[in-house]
């Protein structure tokens, strides 16, 4: 037996008790940034989740749109304007929104995952009133702040051994309008009404970096009293604030833990919970 075969078998030996702990848990993963973007990347994400079905993981894939939006907009000839990192969001835009998350971007991941070999159901947060919401701030227009998650669509879909994909668009409860809602905390939310085991949020960096510059710095654990200090020192900062603050809410709120993974890197799924090297930044209470 060549060593190849043998560092095979060593790897499939390693992930066993892995395999254990999470068999029968719910994960939610939030797929976006260049794992979206990529077709290598997006090939290994998507087959990530399906052997973590495969194996009895229940996972919940969220996923998010930002560039194929900006294309369609400009397809129609509509600028895209950003207010302090949001897309603002007007009723034009929010039609595009609608069409692009809730159709195109989901029904293109839902056939990938089943071309794979996978079982999906595309979910939009309208259907069931997955996601309900009000309006954050004026300032944003159709941005909606979540008010209600009811996961009984998604639940229902796992009982099935599907893989649910969901689309981030919510129910507006204080007008008859859509609304758009952050990926990262839609996802969040999710998993605190789903009650997962964990939060996974892809993004393009390594994961929190003691110094930006150096990835030697990364921060493998965090828990979240020490979060605060590090917002202070500006080692959390920029636009790793907000996806720290959706991690914190999570852990609070019930999830076990939540991951800053880099979605850059293939198969960085399995390798962070089937592997004994976690590869990003973990935070627990």
């Amino acid at each position: 037996m060549s060593f190849n075969e043998v560092d095979r078998a060593q790897v499939l030996a390693e992930a066993l008790p892995y395999i254990q702990k999470y068999y029968g848990k719910t994960i939610v993963v939030k797929y976006g940034g260049n794992a979206m973007i990529s077709q290598e990347l997006r090939s290994a994400v998507i087959s990530d989740i399906i052997l973590l079905n495969l194996v009895g993981v229940r996972v919940v894939m969220v996923h998010g749109g930002g560039p194929e939006i900006g294309h369609m907009l400009e397809k129609v000839g509509k600028q895209s304007r950003f207010v302090d990192g949001l897309r603002y969001t007007d009723e034009e835009t929010m039609d595009v929104v609608q069409q692009v998350l809730c159709g195109r971007v989901n029904k293109n991941l839902v056939a990938t995952l089943n071309r794979l070999g996978g079982r999906a159901l595309g979910l939009c947060g309208l259907d069931g009133a997955l996601f309900q919401a009000r309006l954050l701030d004026e300032r944003f227009g159709l941005v909606g702040e979540i008010t209600k998650v009811d996961p009984t669509p998604v639940n229902d879909a796992l009982d099935n051994n599907y893989i649910p994909v969901v689309s981030t668009v919510a129910l507006g409860t204080d007008a008859e309008t859509s609304y758009n809602i952050n990926a990262d905390t839609a996802a969040a939310k999710l998993a605190v009404a789903l009650g997962a085991e964990k939060l996974i949020l892809l993004t393009d960096v390594r994961g929190l970096l003691r110094d930006p510059k150096d990835e030697r710095t990364l921060i493998p654990e965090l828990q979240l009293s020490q979060v605060p200090a590090l917002v202070r020192e500006g080692v959390i900062s920029g636009g790793m604030i907000p996806k720290v603050d959706c991690c914190v809410e999570a852990v609070r709120s019930g999830v076990k833990s939540a991951i800053i993974l880099d979605g850059r890197v293939p198969h960085s799924i399995l390798i962070e919970l089937l592997s004994n090297e976690g590869i990003g930044t973990m935070l627990v209470n």
